[in-house]
């Protein structure tokens, strides 16, 4: 198929490369515009820019498409159809109407269940058994539109978001080829109205351990905000980011280290810190961390 692609992140990357693998004509690449970033705070491409032009296609990064021009230079394309993942900007119904198959969107979650921007994060921190990936054909609403195709993945109990985010980015690759090899067969299904949740973004004030908390949704916490922005606990004026956490055995005072493990104490049960980053520093494994820095039995964090 002749096709648009829009998409940011990295998450984006492996649906460019699947569509692209598979063949089909990519007319041009949408992506948000460089970013200051990294030393010297210079402006680096986004990820699917970067790959885009590694793979010697078209690139367009709009700050906006409301505008009359950006619509029109969208419409000439005169494409089959859009392939839209996590591509960050609102689509007007003016390019939601411009492919003549309309716009897909690859979807990280099991819709309704948790639309908008952090699907990952809140599967894994509402203690989901599962989440998935939908392809849904797009329109105004958010992620609110009939779904083409979908497919579930278990959520482990040691899943962070870096995790699944991997995982669910090359499924959406998968299925966003399969959706289009079968489109002329496929019945849109209207998602139901019961069920819907909402995504919220991430906010940083979410980051911090409360120790006094149940251990299974300390342990949810952490694990749904790996790696980023990272829970976090202060020791000794210092910020330190917990990058992986399973369920530990023990009782205590909630914060209270319990073992030579790092199984802390929480306001029910106890979470075991298996990765651990301070800052200005690489993430490390439990034991390689408290090398450099000791919390032995005892400690109150």
């Amino acid at each position: 198929m002749r096709l648009i692609f829009m998409g940011t992140p990295d998450f984006s990357v492996a649906a460019l490369d699947a569509l692209h693998t598979a063949g089909h004509e990519i007319l041009c690449v949408y992506s948000q515009p460089p970013r200051p970033a990294g030393r010297g705070n210079k402006d680096r491409p986004s990820p699917v820019q970067a790959r885009a032009e590694a793979l010697g296609l078209k690139v367009r990064h709009p700050v906006s498409l409301r505008t009359v021009d950006a619509q029109a230079e969208l419409a000439a394309l005169e494409a089959d159809i859009a392939v839209v993942v996590a591509y960050g900007l609102i689509l007007p119904q003016a390019v939601l109407d411009a492919p003549t198959h309309g716009c897909l969107n690859i979807h990280a979650s099991l819709l309704p269940r948790w639309r908008g921007a952090a699907p990952i994060h809140r599967a894994i921190m509402a203690g989901d058994a599962e989440t998935g990936v939908c392809i849904m054909q797009m329109e105004a609403g958010l992620d609110t539109g009939p779904v083409l195709l979908r497919d579930t993945m278990p959520i482990g109990a040691t899943d962070t978001t870096a995790d699944l985010h991997d995982r669910l980015a090359v499924m959406g690759g998968r299925m966003i080829v399969e959706t289009l090899a079968q489109l002329a067969d496929l019945t849109p299904v209207p998602q139901p109205e019961a069920g819907v949740t909402y995504a919220h973004k991430i906010d940083k004030a979410e980051a911090a351990i409360d120790w006094t908390r149940p251990a299974e949704e300390v342990g949810r916490q952490i694990r749904g905000l790996s790696p980023f922005p990272g829970a976090w606990f202060d020791r000794d004026g210092t910020r330190i980011k917990v990058l992986g956490a399973r369920l530990g055995q023990g009782s205590g005072a909630p914060g209270t280290v319990l073992d030579g493990a790092l199984t802390v104490a929480c306001g029910t049960g106890a979470v075991q810190l298996t990765r651990l980053q301070r800052a200005g520093k690489g993430a490390q494994d439990a034991d390689v961390f408290l090398r450099g820095k000791p919390l032995p039995a005892g400690t109150v964090l």
